[in-house]
């Protein structure tokens, strides 16, 4: 029990005597968080842990799921954070005692002559007599502990563990941002989908009415102008076509790799036309100290802070003394039954201190101090970038639901226009340029009413990640305990 006190009561003061500053987490006002955002009323944060669900689109859930579990950037990112966990135990192996043993056999044989003397390893002089040979067994255990009396050590293991600590969240925004790469070509698939769809029942419309001007050119009411106006709107129609196959095509290979396939193995999945997801027309997005707990960056970003100010310990105690401590057990025998009769040891303790190295450890010391402004410099640029993503993403939402609305009334005045221009074209009472306008007019609110449906999907999504959906928010990431995932 005396001996057990002692320990700790060693263990108590060498705590003491560690150097350099210990961290405090900043808080929000130290980082120029205002208390709500400029673009939205505060709210209390929804829960947004698996905001692709609020799409109600099943195809969509599966490939954000697929790319989570299957993604090779997130491979990689959880490859990293394996190898930030082996570096903490290596850091943390450090504060142990370093043992190794030995063991050894020798045999010596008189060659030549009489006998010999020889003499083992603990100093005993062995005699051969006049003939014949020795045998020489040795086991030995040794041991090494440096005590880092001065808190290098610990400090070391602290840097390590916020630097784990950052690797997880690191993991956890490459997953974010796999998430939302998945749900944004997602949403531009199905927009060239509605986009070629458009372009094809326009073509439809576009044949007629260059068969009803070939019929009035022949008939001799109008002139052949109306016929080749009506030719070259058909051509550039169909010309955009193959523009829009091409970056269809792109989506859905884009797809696929992001889901660790082949580029063309999802084409049967989205093939089947369907319209782009809708959300919700609002999302709480609580206030900027959520989005400060909620993102994974800034969170990384912050372990990155901690971990530099633990380093600038770690290089002061280079400053003071170092204590080595090392001992070691031997025992010699010339038979392997008397191993243990004859035991030596021996205990060594010293201290180590810079006299003079030309100013480089307290060089070192002031780069690991500008190391951690840096880093304070990097953490307060991460929370205003992740606050000025929030608030834009807030404002396109809100643009891109405006446009929707207002292109909803201009489609349905440009439907009304075209049809009717149809009717008086065919009776004569309108010439072909009007209706070719009024066509014209038809397809572009048809292409703006569709490009502000994705708009406004994008636009979600967006708010989504910035707000730091898509990963549990209430536990550090921590790396498997196997090479699979």
């Amino acid at each position: 029990m005396v001996r057990t006190r002692a320990l700790l009561l060693l263990s108590a003061a060498l705590a003491g005597c560690t150097v350099g500053p210990d961290y405090h987490p900043k808080a929000a006002s130290e980082l120029g968080v205002p208390d709500a955002y400029s673009v939205t009323p505060a709210a209390t944060a929804a829960d947004l842990t698996r905001w692709w669900q609020r799409f109600d689109d099943p195809v969509l859930g599966q490939l954000v799921e697929q790319a989570a579990a299957s993604n090779l950037d997130i491979a990689q990112s959880v490859a990293r954070l394996r190898q930030a966990r082996q570096s903490l135990n290596q850091s943390r192996a450090s504060l142990l005692p370093t043992l190794s043993g030995s063991a050894g056999y020798q045999r010596n044989e008189n060659l030549r002559g009489g006998g010999r003397a020889f003499t083992l390893p603990d100093g005993t002089v062995v005699d051969t007599g006049g003939g014949g040979g020795a045998n020489s067994f040795s086991v030995g255990l040794s041991a090494s502990y440096q005590v880092g009396i001065f808190g290098e050590i610990r400090r070391t293991v602290e840097a390590s563990n916020a630097d784990y600590a950052a690797s997880g969240y690191d993991y956890a925004t490459v997953l974010l941002s796999v998430e939302s790469e998945v749900a944004r070509n997602y949403v531009l698939a199905r927009l060239y989908q509605a986009q070629l769809a458009n372009a094809r029942a326009s073509l439809a419309i576009q044949d007629d009415n260059l068969e009803i001007a070939g019929f009035r050119v022949q008939a001799g009411l109008v002139s052949s102008l109306d016929a080749e106006q009506a030719r070259a709107q058909r051509a550039q129609t169909a010309a955009t076509v193959p523009n829009l196959e091409q970056q269809y095509n792109a989506a859905v290979s884009r797809l696929g790799v992001l889901t660790a396939q082949a580029p063309g193995a999802l084409k049967p999945l989205i093939a089947p036309v369907k319209p782009i997801p809708s959300g919700p027309a609002t999302v709480e997005t609580g206030i900027p100290a959520d989005t400060l707990r909620q993102r994974p960056d800034i969170r990384a970003s912050e372990r990155a802070l901690a971990a530099a100010t633990a380093r600038i310990g770690v290089a002061k105690a280079q400053l003071y003394p170092a204590l080595a401590i090392t001992g070691n057990i031997n025992t010699n025998a010339s038979t392997i039954g008397n191993i243990g009769e004859a035991i030596t040891g021996g205990l060594f303790a010293g201290l180590t201190q810079a006299i003079f190295n030309g100013g480089r450890l307290r060089s070192q010391v002031r780069a690991s101090e500008a190391a951690a402004d840096g880093a304070f410099a990097a953490y307060r640029g991460t929370v205003l970038t992740a606050l000025e993503d929030v608030e834009n993403a807030v404002v396109a939402l809100r643009s891109a639901q405006e446009r929707e609305r207002q292109f909803a009334i201009a489609l349905d005045a440009a439907n009304n226009s075209a049809i009717l221009s149809r009717s008086q074209y065919r009776t004569g009472l309108t010439d072909f340029t009007t209706l070719n306008q009024q066509e014209t007019a038809l397809l572009s609110a048809q292409n703006g009413a569709t490009q502000a449906r994705s708009d406004a999907a994008t636009a979600l999504i967006a708010l989504y990640i910035a707000l730091g959906g898509g990963w549990d928010a209430t536990r550090v990431p921590e790396a498997p305990n196997s090479g699979t995932r």
